[in-house]
């Protein structure tokens, strides 16, 4: 079996487990991660206006 489809079913079987067993922590997670994922867009948007200026 390849190496990469192992581990992407075991992460796949994990997140479920995690959404099935723990939602409220779950949803949370999710939130900090689309935040740092808009913290980073922000940033990236800050340096590319002082680069032009």
């Amino acid at each position: 079996m390849d190496t990469k489809k192992l581990i992407t079913g075991a992460l796949t079987v994990f997140a479920l487990f995690v959404i099935i067993t723990q939602p409220k922590r779950a949803a949370e997670i999710v939130e900090i991660g689309f935040q740092g994922i808009s913290d980073a867009a922000s940033g990236i948007g800050e340096f590319i206006t002082e680069l032009v200026r």
